[in-house]
């Protein structure tokens, strides 16, 4: 592939958010997914998992098995892989000169400022992880927000080992809007989020539409409420979000 055409950009992203860089940057200098794994703190599964989702960004592979040597055999970078490290070593390095700028002109939360993101998903929020517990097969994050309410992530092992995830760390919730249900009233569910706010705006579509919810804490929520839904602006209303469709981004 050639150099015009590796989506660098794309690909180093992620840096900011996880472990996938740090992976690859291990590996290119012990030469073992193995190795690469065990010392970025993460399962062997975890660490295929970060390669394959660089080389989809990249669209090419950014490690290939080498055959041969005293432990027969192990893994080393393509030339892809290589320019993916050049560059996040250059970005590192200007990441660090603007944060400290930042805080320099008294920003009091450097790290959330670096989380702006380019996504589809409308609904991102600052929160602090609180509890990180195993359930039934995947993990469950407890994020607190700003206003002392609380919301519920589901995710992998392998997430949580990537982004880095322990009680105290300031990360971003983000829910895509479609999957934001609101009403007057909602009942309580194990497996949702359920919040509390007042409505800033809504549709007025016979068949339902979008609607806009301020939590006490002052973040806008977006979402979408059934036919017939009544709502108006300054009104009381719910929100429910089911906990697997929260998504966390966390900075380094």
């Amino acid at each position: 592939m050639s150099k015009k055409t590796l989506p660098l950009a794309e690909v180093l992203g992620f840096e900011a958010s996880d472990k996938r860089i740090d992976i690859l940057r291990r590996i290119g200098q012990a030469g073992s997914i193995s190795e690469a794994a065990r010392g970025a703190g993460v399962s062997y599964k975890a660490a295929w998992q970060a390669l394959e989702t660089l080389a989809n960004l990249a669209g090419t592979p950014l490690v290939e098995k080498a055959v041969g040597g005293t432990g027969g055999g192990g893994a080393v970078l393509t030339p892809a892989g290589q320019r993916v490290l050049q560059a996040a070593e250059q970005m590192a390095r200007a990441r660090q000169q603007v944060l400290a700028q930042l805080e320099q002109g008294g920003d009091a939360q450097p790290g959330r400022a670096a989380l702006a993101l380019r996504t589809s998903m409308r609904n991102q929020f600052p929160c602090t992880v609180g509890a990180v517990t195993p359930h039934q097969g995947l993990v469950r994050v407890q994020l607190l927000l700003a206003d002392g309410g609380t919301i519920y992530s589901r995710i992998t092992r392998e997430s949580v080992q990537l982004l880095g995830l322990k009680p105290g760390l300031p990360v971003l919730a983000l829910c895509k809007a479609t999957a934001v249900q609101v009403a007057q009233r909602i009942a309580p569910s194990p497996t949702r989020n359920v919040l509390a706010g007042a409505v800033t705006g809504a549709s007025r579509a016979a068949a339902g539409g979008e609607v806009g919810l301020r939590l006490p804490s002052g973040v806008q929520l977006v979402g979408f409420a059934a036919a017939g839904h009544g709502l108006k602006a300054g009104q009381a209303a719910m929100a429910a979000v089911d906990e697997s469709g929260v998504v966390i981004a966390a900075a380094d």
